[in-house]
């Protein structure tokens, strides 16, 4: 079995169990030295004591001047090295020669000690030195007669304890402490493993890792973006396909998601716990579908995610389609106006009416001409022209006035806007007028389009004399869904309408009286810094 798929209560338990033995050797180690030290401590001061009670002993004092005094002294000094439990003890005089020594050999003969130096200049001292049995602990006392002049030195000397005599002397009790940490800790770790085993499902780390992987790979395989949020806002999940399309960069996990994207509110969704599901987002020039959804656990709100696509290509190929759609209405229309045209010529003709057939043929062209000259002149770009146009033409099928003011231009789009946008907007506040008046009938129609702009706003005026708004229905109109004309209508366009205007940060006007007409007047700022001003 590999290390990886070890069970998770194996890795606890030899995790646990090196950690405490590895605890208990460290313990053991700074133990062995503490109580070493102190030992040396201990020793030294007993080997002080002991030398200077026999430095000062009258037997001491009056026979080391003497030839072979070592037959007096070293018995006296052997019995208090019994008493003391001292390792040995060595009477020196000053010409270095032992009168003292555990060993009856050596007595007589003359110590080479390297550190016995200064004790012969009446220096009292404590050294450690290494011998024959192991490290031993010497004190060294001068000898003083009663002149007060240095006659010899008395050397004690005590072992020190080693490691492993101080383990051999406490095995019991270490025996005690490696049995209960181990069986403690491997009842622990057992418990410890079940606990993060009921926590994980019951799945082992190697399980989690492949899921986690499996996941990840999933999310980056996805067409759609995905972001994830936990509940203080901390992005958890941000995929490579939300990173393309909102042209994020590197590693962005744990940043509060406000500061990548704050068009998507997904605290909103945390904080109220509810779904919202394909709603539309201008996010700079790209229009996203998203659906934001909590996280649940137990019923908890831990977190939010966000699943979206970019549908900018897709609107703007459905308005082009729409542009197209209302070019090839405007050249029906036409083709039946001209149809309708030349019959009328053909009659005259007929008639012998030559002179006012040409009559009617230069006026309807000219017409015509002065038509698309004001709009060619006046629009910045052909899609606003050939919109107008085509609703001009529908209108004359339709029985409605279509007319657009004279002083009407549009030579530059307002700030965050574009073509697109204001086809979106023309398009369907004239396509509400024109239902307007499905519901009543008048023997004057007239649709009136005005669009005014200078360097501070671009103002779009539509109006008709349609069936108009109640009052209830003017404070709904803008909702997504809602709409006054029964089965035929979807509710989308004038929601379409106010999100163009959000977009732009504009600002609209209804004026409605039922029976009456409608007016729609929309203010758009040509700059930021106006909006600013205009809203302080």
């Amino acid at each position: 079995m590999s290390l990886k798929r070890m069970p998770i209560r194996w890795k606890i338990t030899i995790l646990s169990s090196g950690v405490v033995l590895f605890s208990i050797l460290v313990i053991m180690i700074i133990y062995i030295g503490n109580t070493i030290e102190s030992k040396k401590e201990e020793l030294s001061d007993h080997a002080m004591i002991t030398g200077r009670t026999v430095a000062n002993l009258p037997g001491i004092i009056q026979n080391i001047s003497l030839s072979e005094g070592w037959n007096t002294i070293n018995p006296i000094v052997e019995r208090i090295r019994t008493v003391n439990n001292a390792n040995y003890i060595v009477v020196l005089n000053m010409n270095r020669i032992r009168f003292s020594h555990p060993n009856d050999k050596m007595l007589g003969t003359i110590s080479s000690g390297r550190d016995e130096g200064p004790a012969f200049a009446e220096h009292s001292y404590v050294t450690t030195a290494k011998g024959e049995l192991g490290k031993v602990v010497r004190a060294f006392v001068p000898i003083m007669d009663e002149k007060h002049e240095q006659i010899g030195v008395v050397i004690v000397g005590n072992v020190l304890p080693s490691p492993t005599d101080i383990l051999l002397d406490t095995k019991e009790e270490i025996f005690l402490i490696l049995f209960l940490t181990i069986v403690f800790g491997i009842i622990g770790s057992w418990l410890l493993a079940h606990h993060i085993k009921e926590q994980t499902y019951q799945l082992e780390p190697h399980e989690i890792v492949q899921l986690l992987v499996e996941r990840t790979a999933i999310f980056q395989a996805m067409n759609e973006g995905i972001i994830a949020v936990d509940r203080d806002n901390k992005i958890i999940i941000f995929n490579e396909k939300a990173k393309k399309i909102l042209g994020v960069e590197g590693n962005i996990i744990g940043i509060d998601a406000n500061t990548i994207v704050k068009e998507i509110e997904l605290s909103f969704v945390i904080e109220k716990g509810r779904e919202v599901y394909n709603e539309e987002i201008r996010i700079g020039d790209k229009l996203i579908m998203s659906s934001r959804v909590p996280i649940l656990v137990d019923q908890e709100v831990i977190g939010a995610v966000v699943v979206f696509q970019d549908r900018t290509e897709v609107t703007q190929m459905a308005e082009e389609l729409t542009g197209v759609k209302a070019f090839v209405d405007a050249l029906r229309v036409q083709n039946h106006e001209h149809m309708n045209k030349l019959h009328t010529i053909a009659g005259l003709i007929q008639l012998n009416q030559n002179k006012k057939a040409l009559n009617f043929v230069f006026e309807t062209t000219e017409r015509q001409e002065e038509l698309l000259k004001f709009l060619g002149k006046g629009m910045r770009d052909y899609s606003i022209a050939g919109l107008l146009i085509s609703k001009i033409s529908r209108g004359r099928e339709l029985g409605i006035e279509v007319s657009i003011d004279e002083y009407s231009q549009l030579k530059q789009y307002p700030m965050l806007l574009d073509q697109h946008d204001f086809v979106l907007l023309l398009g369907n506040l004239i396509e509400n007028a024109f239902d307007s008046f499905d519901q009543v009938e008048r023997e004057e129609k007239w649709i009136d389009i005005l669009i005014e702009q200078n360097n501070t706003y671009c103002k779009v005026i539509v109006e008709d004399n349609g069936i108009g708004l109640k009052e209830d229905e003017k404070k709904r109109i803008f909702e997504k869904g809602f709409t006054t004309k029964g089965e035929k209508g979807s509710g989308i366009g004038l929601y379409l309408v106010n999100k163009v205007i959000e977009k732009g940060m504009g600002e609209v006007e209804v004026i409605s009286y039922y029976g009456e007409g409608t007016s729609f007047i929309i203010t758009f700022p040509m700059t930021h810094e106006m909006r600013e001003y205009g809203d302080a």
